[in-house]
């Protein structure tokens, strides 16, 4: 009887930790299809506006991760298209002092 009500136990305790998802949750939804994007970036005249930039760039809700290149004077952007898209990326690097456009593919 004992091993019986240990066994029972440690089922009831296992339910405890199940996870609890719903439909919802499972269904794919915008976030999972990512957007890169490369803008074009000016008025980048030292190193270490690229922090500034990639900073400014972060800040925009959707945006998954921003690469600034000082050399090639650009920003490689991953974000979320179904919660930001290209013209609130331009305007937040052009709110930092760095007008930016999309590069043409």
């Amino acid at each position: 009887m004992r091993i019986f009500l240990n066994g029972w136990l440690i089922f009831l305790l296992s339910l405890t930790y199940l996870p609890l998802t719903s439909a919802a949750e499972l269904s794919p939804g915008p976030s999972d299809r990512l957007e890169t994007v490369i803008l074009d970036v000016r008025n980048m005249d030292c190193p270490m506006c690229k922090i500034t930039i990639r900073k400014a760039l972060e800040k925009v809700d959707g945006v998954r991760q921003a690469k600034v290149d000082y050399d090639t004077r650009t920003a490689r952007v991953r974000f979320d298209p179904g919660l930001t898209n290209v013209d609130a990326l331009a305007q937040a690097t052009t709110n930092a002092g760095y007008p930016s456009t999309l590069r043409p593919e």
